[in-house]
């Protein structure tokens, strides 16, 4: 048993573990630490690459492609460790980068999990999309962070270089204690990829255990990179927070919350086909369809979570819409949603 296991979930990711494996297994001294690289079946040279270059590195090949909730879910039951650190293909590292998340998660007992400060790769002076300095959601489940509201990439100068608990923390990087991941049962494999890592941090937050941001630690994310702008990724990401909303909404806030989520996603369906996005509509009316079709398993998970839940109200959830504040009260930055600061 290692205490932090390092674990890269690939798939045909050959050109992300050429670029971005010589910075993470330099700066990745942390004293009784591992790097690990969970292979989803990839079909490219990964793994050749891999045995050429890093011969030392250990290897998890699996059967088959899993997503990234299955690919980490499979994995992580092989590696034996007090800390996982999930981490995307394409993501840089920087010096140093890991003391500062497990000296925090030594510090406090309920500290489930912590992200990194995470910033664009291709302009690194600005917070990158997918976490930026810790995620939050907003009453009808809409994710935004510090750094990041829907569309808004703010600059960073030291605005939000606080320690704080926040919402959720990336999955494209995040620390994560092994015993809980596994006690509250990893991602959610139906999620496939997407918001899962939401999903998993409600689902702590629920039971009392803390999700926090350190700063001090910073990377650098392409984004997209492991999984490109599609159709496929919009049916995702509304399939996947109607899932999420389901799984955790206490019960007074679940059937008005469910409603009013999918009369905007019709919106946004009917504005992609004013717009002849034919396709991104087709994407919406099947996650739609899929979370209907989904309703049985969906009312299982949601019994068994309301037996264990200890909380279920956060004030990292902003109570307002953030889609209110940004569109018609132009707030854009994270620092004027005076809620949450």
């Amino acid at each position: 048993m290692v205490k932090t296991a390092v674990v890269i979930l690939n798939w045909n990711g050959k050109k992300f573990l050429e670029q971005y494996l010589p910075a993470l297994t330099k700066f990745t001294n942390f004293p009784d630490t591992e790097i690990v690289i969970a292979d989803n079946f990839s079909t490219d040279d990964s793994i050749d690459f891999l045995h050429q270059n890093y011969p030392s590195l250990k290897i998890i090949k699996l059967n088959k492609n899993y997503g990234f909730t299955g690919g980490y879910n499979r994995a992580l039951k092989k590696i034996d460790a007090t800390y996982y650190v999930l981490i995307n293909s394409d993501i840089e590292v920087t010096e140093n980068w890991l003391t500062p998340l497990i000296n925090l998660m030594d510090s406090d007992d309920k500290i489930a999990a912590i992200q990194p400060k995470i910033k664009a790769y291709h302009q690194k002076s600005h917070f990158e999309y997918a976490g930026a300095s810790g995620g939050f959601i907003d009453k009808l489940g809409y994710p935004f962070c510090r750094g990041r509201i829907l569309d808004t990439l703010e600059k960073d100068t030291g605005q939000y270089n606080d320690v704080r608990e926040i919402f959720w923390a990336s999955g494209a990087c995040m620390v994560i204690k092994a015993e809980l991941f596994h006690h509250f049962g990893g991602f959610d494999d139906d999620f496939f990829a997407h918001m899962e890592e939401i999903d998993l941090c409600w689902r702590l937050k629920n039971s009392g255990y803390k999700i926090v941001v350190q700063p001090k630690s910073e990377v650098f994310h392409v984004g997209g990179g492991t999984l490109p702008i599609s159709p496929f990724k919009l049916y995702l990401n509304y399939r996947n927070n109607l899932f999420l909303l389901y799984k955790n909404l206490p019960n007074g806030k679940l059937f008005s919350t469910i409603f009013i989520r999918m009369a905007l996603d019709g919106l946004s369906a009917f504005i992609y086909l004013l717009k002849l996005s034919f396709r991104n509509f087709t994407a919406v009316f099947k996650a739609h369809l899929h979370f209907y079709q989904s309703l049985k398993k969906l009312r299982l998970k949601r019994r068994e979570l309301l037996l264990n839940r200890s909380n279920s109200n956060h004030k990292e959830i902003l109570k307002g819409s953030i889609v209110i504040k940004y569109f018609f009260r132009r707030k854009k930055f994270f620092s004027q949603i005076k809620e949450l600061n």
